[in-house]
């Protein structure tokens, strides 16, 4: 009888254990999966703005056709001034406009070197810089280019002229730096993680953000961050720069 009950609970602790293994199987299986499919749901998320072969995506800020002062070379966009006197800049942008985004990006600066990141950028006759309309995030060679001894709002990662990084973790000229922009219209903030630390913060619309522009270079501009829309520029400033690894997220 003993034995008839031992080989009983056997069966059944075999059973059970069996069960249990299959319970944790599935449970693995269904953690993998979802998993998987949050990576493939963060990465449908991303639209690749640079494919890193060619200029597809992008045109010269008021114009048809791109010079060859803008240059796609070793999977990054590559800006070098053409030689001589030049009569007016050439700025790039993409041909698509965003208004709620997350824009990641690389960049790095020649010696001495300025540049910027804009968004809401508006084209027309009546601007002949996308500055004029589009917001900037400071692209500079802090060390050695003059824009930065006035004033930290226009060091590398600022919102220029308005809002200075709270620390500077740029990497020296000649190197990459990676950076992201948030623009939210909807919840109202911006914000720029710079080299992954988050560096600048500010409101992107409304009554602070009036105040902002009020104390800055841009009060009297007509058509300054007027736009909640626009295209994103990346910046001519006559000193060549690269720029890598661009993409967007739409919020």
């Amino acid at each position: 009888m003993k034995r008839l009950v031992l080989i009983g609970c056997s069966i059944l602790a075999f059973i059970a254990c069996k069960n249990e293994n299959k319970e944790s199987e599935e449970t693995s299986v269904a953690e993998n999966t979802e998993v998987q499919s949050s990576e493939m749901d963060e990465n449908q998320e991303w639209q690749e703005l640079f494919n890193g072969k060619d200029l597809s995506g992008w045109k010269a800020f008021n114009e048809d056709s791109i010079s060859d002062q803008w240059q796609v070379e070793n999977g990054a966009i590559s800006f070098t001034p053409s030689e001589g006197e030049r009569t007016k800049t050439e700025n790039l942008i993409s041909e698509q406009e965003f208004e709620n985004f997350e824009l990641s990006l690389e960049w790095k600066i020649s010696e001495g070197g300025n540049s910027g990141i804009m968004w809401a950028v508006q084209e027309g006759e009546e601007y002949n810089e996308p500055y004029l309309t589009g917001p900037e995030i400071q692209v500079l060679d802090n060390e050695k280019h003059p824009d930065a001894k006035n004033g930290l709002n226009r060091t590398a990662g600022a919102l220029y002229d308005m809002v200075p990084p709270s620390e500077d973790v740029t990497k020296p000229a000649g190197e990459w730096n990676q950076e992201v922009i948030h623009i939210d219209h909807n919840q109202n903030i911006g914000w720029v993680k710079l080299n992954g630390v988050k560096v600048t913060e500010f409101p992107v619309n409304g009554k602070e953000w009036k105040k902002m522009v009020e104390k800055s270079k841009f009060k009297d501009w007509e058509g300054f961050g007027a736009s909640k829309k626009g295209h994103i520029a990346l910046q001519d400033h006559s000193d060549p720069v690269w720029y890598r690894n661009i993409k967007i997220k739409q919020l």
